[in-house]
């Protein structure tokens, strides 16, 4: 099950000797390259806007500078791109790029607020085509972050491994105590390439701002790189699922892998494996319909808790990141990415869920509004009166079985780009949770009642929320500022007081400013007047001229 080496052979593959230049060279060869397929889709852009034009623009000499350009552009072009769209050629072109930028690709995909939908169905067709990582590197990399032979640390280590990610390759294990476990392990080299990869798609945000300010890039690059960072770092993924489990843990249908703290670093994570199948697997339909009924509620019930309670959920949510194991419980896995809700937007986030369960159109609009970022030009009042009209759509389908929350809340979001009203990423990533459970859900039950079954489980936060023991303690915490505030107010008061006197009988000080303007104001009819006597003009120009100029001089002093 090992592979023999030398003892020796546990130098850290991830660290290089010193070279000044060396956090340069990566960059420079990055930079080249970058440049090199930017430069092709561009020239590939407007390949493609010329071969989509309608046909009556196409004859004699319409749009001839384009379509000449154009026709000359195709030959420095790949063949593969001469007649694809643009979002193929996006697509191909950040494959070709490598993990950062399919990453990249991915995120964008779920910007579907942002983006047409032409350009977000081809970027879910990124392909995370990573080739393995040798077994003998994998070997190395655990015993020197572990620091012990790998035969010392784990009873089996399996050669093959499960899964190889843009970022991490995971292997099945077991511990010296016989534990199941999965071990994910950062490959060699990949923190470098992505810190890399990052500093030049700052640069080219800034760059592309100019040109397509609709889009958002530098949001994007800034969005991409907060996230991305973290999961090159499997700590946070170890502190992810802690937190998960601690605020799950009075909810026994729920489970989370358990982190072993003494065999995880930064490169090295340790978790436990969760035994179970997907719920894409045909073992799913084996199960009673009481399970499934089951399944369905806990898995509602979780991402409703995580997202409006918590305000801490799992952000790359999708059927091969779910477990469904015996009881039945729920295994959520795979938890480097999470999304956060401060407490303003949880609190509106809660009341916006809410108000579309209940079908109440007009706090549901209120709720929007109030997590929006109003841009430069927007339009807020005609923002608020279509996404009235999408509501009442979606309510009308409801009595047809076709109401999906997730869409719903996708289209009002897209409305908002229409007319400049932004909104945070992780509102995005939350309408991805939704759409993953709606998708599984009614895989069970195509029938499915999504608002039926979420407003029990609103409900439920609701009366949590609003307990009064609850309220109680939320009174006691802030009771001595309350009580430090009610001593102080007699003081507050005074001091208040004398200030406000102190600004009313203040005797105003002479602007000094004023007369000086006044001064230069009538200075300058005065020239004029000079200047249209001198010229030749008629008194009916230069005598009011000066008059105004003597008015100014007076009104100053």
């Amino acid at each position: 099950m090992y592979v023999e080496g030398d003892a020796s052979a546990t130098a850290d593959p991830m660290k290089v000797s010193f070279n000044i230049f060396a956090p340069y060279r990566g960059v420079v060869q990055r930079f080249f390259l970058l440049v090199r397929h930017f430069s092709g889709l561009l020239m590939g852009a407007l390949v493609s806007y010329a071969n989509n034009l309608p046909p009556y623009k196409k004859r004699w000499f319409r749009k001839a500078p384009t379509r000449l350009l154009a026709f000359f552009l195709r030959w420095f072009i790949k063949k593969e791109y001469r007649k694809a769209s643009f979002p193929y050629q996006l697509r191909r072109r950040l494959e070709q790029l490598g993990p950062t930028y399919v990453k990249l690709g991915q995120i964008m995909s779920i910007r579907e607020d942002i983006f047409p939908n032409s350009f977000t169905e081809e970027m879910q067709n990124l392909l995370d085509r990573v080739p393995e990582v040798p077994y003998e590197d994998i070997e190395r990399i655990v015993e020197a972050e572990l620091g012990f032979p790998l035969r010392e640390l784990f009873l089996e280590f399996r050669r093959e491994p499960i899964g190889s990610a843009s970022i991490g390759q995971t292997h099945r294990a077991t511990t010296s105590e016989g534990r199941p476990v999965v071990v994910k392990v950062i490959k060699p080299g990949i923190r470098d390439t992505i810190l890399s990869d990052l500093k030049l798609l700052k640069w080219f945000a800034v760059m592309l701002e100019w040109i397509i300010p609709r889009y958002q890039p530098s949001m994007i690059a800034q969005e991409f790189a907060r996230y991305t960072v973290r999961e090159t770092d499997l700590t946070f993924e170890a502190d992810h699922a802690e937190i998960f489990a601690a605020n799950f843990a009075e909810v026994s249908d729920v489970v989370f892998p358990e982190i072993f703290r003494d065999l995880s670093t930064a490169n090295v994570l340790t978790m436990e494996y969760l035994d179970g199948f997907k719920p894409n697997d045909a073992r799913m339909l084996d199960l009673p319909g009481s399970e499934l009924d089951q399944i369905v509620d806990t898995g509602l019930g979780a991402i409703i808790k995580m997202l409006y309670e918590d305000g801490f959920f799992h952000a790359d949510l999708h059927p091969a990141n779910v477990i469904i194991m015996p009881g039945p419980q729920l295994g959520f896995i795979d938890l480097g990415m999470v999304g956060r809700f401060d407490d303003n937007l949880k609190r509106h986030m809660l009341y916006y869920f809410s108000a579309l369960v209940n079908n109440d159109i007009d706090s549901a609009v209120h709720q929007l509004t109030a997590m929006a970022r109003i841009g430069e030009g927007s339009d807020p009042a005609s923002f608020r009166r279509e996404v009235a009209d999408v509501l009442r759509r979606y309510r009308l389908q409801v009595k047809h079985g076709q109401y999906s929350l997730a869409r719903l809340i996708l289209e009002s979001l897209r409305i908002g780009g229409r007319y400049r009203i932004g909104f945070p990423m992780e509102m995005t990533l939350m309408v991805k949770s939704l759409v993953t459970f709606e998708g599984v859900g009614q895989r069970i039950n195509p029938n499915l009642d999504v608002p039926g079954l979420s407003r029990r489980h609103v409900r439920n936060i609701l009366l949590r929320r609003y307990h009064p023991e609850r309220l109680f303690n939320q009174v006691m915490a802030g009771l001595p500022e309350i009580l430090d505030l009610a001593v102080n107010l007699p003081r507050i008061t005074a001091d208040s007081s004398k200030a406000l006197d102190e600004y009313v009988n203040r005797v105003p000080q002479p602007n000094p400013v004023i007369g000086l303007r006044g001064s230069i104001m009538g200075g300058a009819f005065v020239l004029g007047a000079v200047i249209a006597l001198v010229q030749g003009a008629s008194p009916l120009v230069w005598v009011p001229l000066g008059g105004i100029g003597v008015l100014f001089y007076f009104w100053g002093k």
